[in-house]
């Protein structure tokens, strides 16, 4: 079930009039959005609805176990429930990869091929659970009923693809007894309607006129038609998977959950380290608050810092797939965080225009650059389109659409936030029947501008 759908407007309609009549009564209401969460969930494969209730019984049953015991007891059971976990995720996202890795590199079919379906979003769910147990293991959170867990790992807003909502952010919230009433309608609308327009008129348009045919057959385009592509696909990622957290943050805050921010006009960033600040960030904060850390972070000398960084960036990148382009991503993207701790880019001051305009032109390339890593499906396609960018004919089919698009989109990232602000607040203070005519109409432009079918959104692969 796709958010800009007729069919999830409907699901929602009916969901949201359940949570007004029921936000009273904490027990009623948890269950009746249980519900909702595996119908929503189990539009795609209902058999998949075991998987998440057998992942909420066990998580529950572990921070429980977890919190009785002391010392070793309680290490070894932490451990088991983090084996556990990763290895649900490890068979169904990576079994095919490690088996096939293998057989190609021993050169015969030792293991065997077994073609497992990937649950949408147990990527995202899985690393939620992760975070309920290792925080109650490190005593930030106690126990919660076993209908608290399974709403926590269910709930659809944020279910196939983030954000990633830890335990500790969304459980108070839940057990605050009455579900918050007191919604910003405005904060919401907005929210809503700027994802609709990011996902389904500049992510759409950019992936079927621009970036996918390019990168198709990258070996038959120009340089012009490559530079198109590379860049006008950072602008599509980021207008995609933004656009779902928006719509999924505005949908949580009409049921009375305030989510963390996601995005923070990445394209703006003047280090990687600045970039993953702003981008995914809470997937960013949750490898180094789960990962990072645990494997010692700086504190064992400068060597193991550097091996920390790649490693958990290493890591990052096979988390969004089961690929080895996704490991040369997070690779290159571990490298320039260590090449800029090393050479202290990231902290050296920006006073000039002029040092704040190369920090920005060279952060935004090399992501640009790392961006066809993660989008080609096989280091030959990415290599085709790396080295086109150098030796393709010149000349090419510009589309000024796509320029309109990647431009404004990279002008809107250096907006004054303040003024952003000023915006949604004024229109949030006036009449609301103005208000619902400003949002029919801006629906409206999105239906218009859009394609008849919507293609799903691009993070629910991982």
């Amino acid at each position: 079930m796709l958010f800009p759908t007729f069919t999830f407007a409907l699901f929602f309609i009916v969901v949201y009039i359940g949570h007004v009549a029921l936000r009273a009564k904490p027990g009623a209401w948890k269950l009746g959005m249980l519900i909702a969460s595996y119908v929503f969930y189990g539009w795609w494969d209902w058999r998949f609805c075991a998987l998440i209730a057998g992942s909420s019984l066990f998580n529950w049953w572990a921070a429980k176990s977890i919190h009785r015991r002391f010392g070793r007891r309680r290490r070894v059971r932490v451990r088991f429930a983090v084996l556990v976990n990763l290895g649900l995720l490890g068979f169904f996202k990576y079994w095919g990869f490690f088996v096939e890795s293998f057989n190609d590199m021993t050169g015969d079919t030792t293991l065997p091929f077994v073609e497992v379906i990937l649950p949408v979003g147990i990527s995202f769910y899985t690393f939620q659970a992760l975070s309920y147990v290792i925080d109650v293991h490190r005593k930030k959170l106690d126990p919660s009923p076993l209908l608290d867990v399974a709403v926590f790992l269910s709930f659809f807003p944020q279910l196939v693809a983030g954000p990633i909502v830890r335990a500790s952010e969304f459980l108070p919230q839940l057990h605050a007894g009455r579900i918050d009433s007191a919604v910003n309608a405005s904060e919401a609308a907005w929210l809503i309607g700027r994802g609709l327009f990011k996902k389904v008129v500049i992510a759409t348009y950019l992936a079927d006129q621009v970036v996918d045919p390019v990168f198709a057959a990258p070996n038959t385009a120009t340089r012009l038609e490559l530079f198109q592509a590379m860049y006008g696909y950072a602008i599509q990622i980021y207008a995609d998977f933004s656009g779902y957290t928006d719509i999924a943050i505005g949908i949580a805050l009409l049921l009375g959950f305030r989510f963390p921010v996601n995005f923070d006009n990445p394209y703006r960033a003047q280090s990687i380290q600045d970039f993953w600040r702003r981008w995914h960030i809470t997937l960013s904060n949750w490898l180094r608050d789960y990962l990072y850390i645990s494997l010692g972070g700086n504190r064992r000398g400068t060597i193991r810092t550097y091996r920390n960084l790649v490693l958990t960036m290493v890591l990052g990148g096979l988390w969004h797939g089961a690929a080895w382009t996704f490991v040369a991503w997070g690779a290159v993207h571990g490298g320039a965080l260590a090449i800029e701790r090393l050479t202290g880019w990231d902290s050296a001051p920006r006073r000039s225009p002029i040092a704040i305009a190369v920090h920005w032109f060279l952060t935004f390339n090399i992501v640009c650059l790392a961006w066809v890593l993660f989008r080609s499906a096989s280091f030959e396609q990415a290599g085709d389109f790396l080295i086109g960018l150098i030796t393709a004919p010149g000349g090419g089919e510009i589309s000024w659409i796509a320029v309109l698009l990647i431009s404004s989109a990279l002008l809107a990232q250096n907006l004054p936030t303040d003024l952003v602000t000023q915006v949604r607040e004024r229109l949030a203070d006036t009449d609301p029947v103005l208000q619902g005519a400003v949002l029919g109409v801006w629906l409206a432009l999105i239906v218009a501008l859009g394609p008849e079918g919507v293609a799903p959104f691009i993070y629910f692969q991982f």
